[in-house]
Order: C-alpha cells, then structure tokens, then sequence
C-alpha cells in the first residue's frame, strides 16, 4: 500500500494514537538535518526523492542554513509496543526575528524536541526556544546532537541542561542526526512522553500557524484542529477578521500537499478556501464553522507589527514598477512585510518598507536581487519611535523626515530589546565595553560553566541593529551568541540629525539618535559626504545640524581655474583684476547654482553605512 494511502486510512486512527512535535533549537546544532532523518526512518519520503535539508524548500534557506519558513509534514510510525502513530511534526523558523510564528507553531504543538549541539552546549537561542516552550505548556524531550564529534562534551553539556534550562540530564537522548544514531530512540521518547492532543468539545476551532499563496489556488493555510471536524465544502469563518469562506480542500503534508475526506481533532494539515492574499489569513487567528461558531478563539492571536523600517529604491529609475510587481508577490507569501511609495529629493521615487527585524530586512532584499533580478538600494534601518507632542499627541514616527519640530515635541521614546549574550570568559571585558558604547544597561552577569558567561542587558533597539552581532562574533572568533526580545519603550534624549549640502537638507541622510552621539556620527557622515561629492566651480559647505545648530562641517574646496594663463607680462594689477572678476563671478554663481549629488554618491554612503 503507498504511503498516502496508509496515512489516508490512518485518519480514523483514534487521536490517541496521535503525537504533535516541534524541534526547538539554536541556528546551526542540527534542526533540518534530524527533520530529514526522521523522515526517511519513517519512511515519509522514498530514497529517490531523499534530499538534504528537505523541509527548506528556498534557495536561501539551503544556502545559508537557516530555517525562514515553517514547514509541517506528517509521518507514520510503527512503535515498539506493535502500535501505529501518526506524527505531526512543525518544523519552525530558528531566527529570534520570526518569535511570534515560532509561538504559534509551537502553540499547535503538545511537546518540543530541543536540540542542543555536543560540542558548542546551551546557546543564547536554546535558552530562548525553551521559555518559550514551557510558556505554551509543552513537554520538552532534550537530545544532545553531533555526539560523534571528536570536540563532543557530554558530561558538561548535560550539567549546563540541569543549570540553565533546569532539565535533568539523564532525561537527554544522545544522538548523530547526521551518522542516524539514536533516531529510534527520539521517536520511542516522542511517542511515550509527549502526550496525545485532547479532543476538545466538538465545535470547530483550528489554529492558523503560517500560510502561504498559490498562484492556481489562493491561500493555502497551515492549520492545527483542536476541536470539532473540518470538511470540503464547509462554511467557515476567520474569528479576527469575521469574513466567512467555502472551504475547497483540506488534506495533509506528507511532506508535499495531499486530499484527505475531512479533518478531526488533533490534526494538522492545510485547508483552502476561496481567500486571495494572505493579509486576509493571519497567523495565529483560529478558524471556526461560520453556522455553529465557537464562543470564543484560541489564546495568543496578536497583529504583527514590523520592527525595523528602511527605504528600498530602484537604482535605475525605469524598475519602480517592475519593483512594485516584485514586493507586491513576495507579499503574498508573507503579510508580515509592508511597503507604501515614498519619494526622496536624493534617491527619487521608491518604497517604504517594513521587517520584523534586521534578517527579515536582509532575506527581502537578497530575495528582490536574486528572485527578480532588481538592482536596488536601501537606506539606513531605523525603528518605530514613540512620539509625544507638547498638545499631548501622540505620534508613531518610522522615519526623521515626518518628525515634527522640536519646539513642539514633548519626548520621543525609541523600542528597547532585553538582549542575552553567552561570551567566553575572556571576552566579558571586550563585550561590556561594546554594550557601553551601544547604551546598554548590563543587568545581570551569571556564568554558564568554567568556559562561558551570560550577560543580560537592556538595549536600544536602534543600536544593535546593523553591527552588534557582528562585532560579538568577532570579539569573541565565533564562540559568542546572543538572542533578544521586545522589552517596550524608554524616554531617551533623541535628536533629529540633518546633513545640509550647500545650505539645503538631504532627506536619505536624516537620521534620529541620541543627543550624546549627533555630533560624531555628524562628523562621519560629512568627512563621507567630502569624499564623494563632485568638485564645483564654487566651495561647497557640508553641515550636519541639530535643531537648525550646526554641529559639524566640512568643505569641498572649488576647482581652480587658471584665468591669468592669458595674461603674459605687464603689471600685476592686471592678474590681480582679472582674479577678482573670477572672485566675483564664483559668488554670483554659488548664489543660483545648486549641488547635483550624482546617486553613486548617495549609494556609496549608504552601502558604508
């Protein structure tokens, strides 16, 4: 019988027999790669279509290793105890950028396999992973991974399980998910100790956790039944927004897209309706029957709301509307992106657009340039600021060109991160100096074992996003990570900085930061600013100012031309004539001209950041 059709039939398996997982871990100890073993010991997939890191279905997800889209896929298992399972397993996004998916991925689940490296231990993320596992009241089965590394140390990795995440260390399951050792053994565990899905009260609520968007088809949403039944042809409603839809198919992964007759309690599969963009289909939203709803949704739906705001310009002007088809599509797959046109004097006519976070920003981008071949430039990321008008107005403010004067605001409030960092001892030197200069509050400092430390801290979210985790990787040679979430808003001291080219603002270098740092930060932009703005017949003034005081400045010294090469012989007062008139010509000129700053210029600056 093909595995289709065993599973096909297996859904009258009582929900008893029925097991829903998740594998929770820090970036790079082996996620995808247990994935894929579990499905071929399984027998999910046939030799000939086993490939690595099956579930990332994107060229980037392969090539960077990393996990940016939740992929669900069921599996058969026939256990020791002669009983047959199925296994519903929700393969999730590892980035701290994609929290809330990983939440509601995790909140369709009734245990977690968390993976921990052998060699590298108890990571900023795993720590995460796991507060967010015991928050949605998972059963959490621990497998320490790449024991046959010959750097494998598995007696301090299970002393800090028992440390940091509280877990006993003889509850670990020791594995190879690449060599295939202890991959029996994981899936014993899964169906003894992870805990069958109740069956609820019979009306119909499901959980959306993710969805995507086909071209033939519409919406495709990824859905976890908690109670009741769901079939073809079925009115349903979408509790967030209120808007009912036929359903036209349901059916499971197994691990691509197959029909079943319907869907009980405790399943996870996809459901299509007649829905065309995923704006409509929210993640975390519940599903229920449009006739008979349920009384109230399932815990946990919030809107999604971008963190990180940068502007993307077409560098030749011609792509704007190739540019807009190109985001319009990729926003069909992820409602978690925004953009809305904005023109800028320097970089003409572009986008506004808004990321979950700084990977966020950095995989639209790279997808833009490979998928749809645009060539673009994006300005410098900035954040959501609070701001409090002195009328008690308050405004939300993405961007310095919609800042209001300063006169008229009362405070401005930017987003803080709570940021926890695992050094080596030798670096905790180097990595609070780096917190200091980026305004963090160190918070607490606890150390891990005899080799690393965990620092907790507060930060500007402003701050740490372009370089932080940069600089921590290379102050501490790879060994040093760290993880962050939403910590709320503070009050700060922030200013509005602009640059002044010959007296008139340039809107791409608006930027709000800190009063302590305008100045410096000033005096880098207009040293840049010199080196690549075109010499003039005229001396060219680059200011940066604050509030209308200017802060820092730097000239373009003018083109010299040699007037006096005419004028042979005769008396000096000749030469000295014909220099004033140029003096005096110059002037005129600098009076009416304007600086054209060339766009290699303005990409230069902001490629350097």
């Amino acid at each position: 019988m093909a595995l289709y059709e065993v599973l096909y039939h297996s859904f009258s398996m009582s929900v008893s027999h029925t097991r829903n997982f998740c594998i929770i871990a820090h970036i790079d100890h082996g996620k995808t790669t247990l994935s894929d073993r579990l499905l071929e010991f399984t027998g999910t997939i046939a030799k000939r279509d086993q490939q690595d890191q099956l579930l990332d279905s994107m060229d980037l997800e392969r090539e960077r290793g990393i996990t940016i889209k939740s992929h669900p896929v069921t599996m058969q298992y026939q256990a020791r105890n002669g009983e047959s399972y199925l296994l519903n397993l929700m393969d999730t996004p590892g980035h701290v950028d994609f929290t809330y998916e990983v939440s509601r991925s995790l909140a369709a689940c009734e245990g977690a396999l968390l993976i921990i490296d052998a060699a590298q231990g108890v990571e900023a993320q795993t720590l995460a992973n796991v507060h967010l596992a015991l928050q949605q009241g998972l059963t959490v089965i621990p497998v320490i991974n790449k024991i046959d590394l010959p750097n494998a140390d598995l007696p301090n990795v299970k002393k800090q399980m028992e440390e940091i995440l509280a877990i006993p260390g003889e509850e670990a399951i020791e594995a190879s998910a690449k060599a295939g050792i202890g991959i029996e053994e994981i899936l014993e565990a899964i169906v003894a100790r992870i805990p069958a899905p109740p069956e609820g009260d019979g009306t119909l609520r499901a959980l959306v956790f993710d969805s995507l968007f086909d071209i033939y088809r519409g919406v495709v949403g990824y859905i976890r039944i908690f109670s009741g039944n769901l079939k073809p042809g079925q009115q349903v409603r979408l509790m967030s927004t209120n808007q009912s839809y036929e359903t036209k198919e349901v059916g499971i992964f197994i691990p691509k897209m197959s029909a079943t007759n319907s869907m009980k309690a405790g399943d996870v599969g996809y459901f299509i309706g007649n829905i065309k963009t995923t704006a409509e289909m929210k993640i975390g939203d519940t599903l229920t029957d449009a006739r008979h709803p349920a009384a109230a949704p399932l815990p946990g739906f919030k809107e999604v709301q971008p963190m990180v705001y940068s502007g993307i310009y077409p560098i030749n002007t011609a792509d704007l509307e190739p540019l807009k088809m190109a985001m319009s599509k990729l926003q069909l797959n992820d409602a978690a992106f925004v953009f809305q046109p904005e023109s800028s004097v320097a970089l003409g006519f572009g986008f506004r657009c808004g990321f979950l976070g700084l990977l966020h920003m950095e995989i639209i981008q790279e997808r833009l340039r490979r998928e749809y071949n645009m060539d673009i430039i994006a300005t410098y990321p900035s954040v959501v600021y609070e701001v409090e008008k002195t009328n008690g107005e308050m405004l939300f403010v993405d961007n310095p060109a919609n800042l209001p004067d300063m006169s008229v605001i009362k405070e401005i409030r930017e987003p803080i991160v709570k940021c926890v960092v695992m050094v080596p001892n030798e670096n905790i030197g180097d990595i609070m100096q780096i917190m200091m200069e980026k305004r963090g509050v160190v918070e607490s400092t606890e150390s891990v074992d005899t080799r690393r430390v965990m620092i907790t801290a507060t930060l500007p979210l402003n701050e740490i996003l372009v370089d932080f985790h940069d600089k921590i990787k290379s102050v501490t040679r790879g060994y040093g990570s760290m993880d962050y979430e939403p910590a709320g808003y503070r009050a700060e001291k922030l200013v509005k900085l602009e640059m002044l080219v010959n007296g008139d603002p340039v809107d791409a270098f608006s930027s709000i930061v800190h009063r302590d740092k305008a100045e410096s930060r000033g005096r880098a932009l207009a040293t840049k600013l010199k080196e690549v703005i075109p010499v003039q017949l005229y001396q060219v003034a680059i200011q940066a100012t604050i509030g209308g005081k200017i802060v820092a400045r730097e000239s373009v010294s003018a083109m010299r031309k040699n007037v006096i090469a005419k004028c042979y012989g005769g008396d000096i007062t000749r030469k000295r004539k014909l220099l004033e008139k140029q003096k005096e010509g110059k002037k005129r000129m600098k009076a009416i001209g304007s600086v054209n700053i060339p766009q290699e210029a303005f990409i230069q600056v902001l490629r350097t950041g």
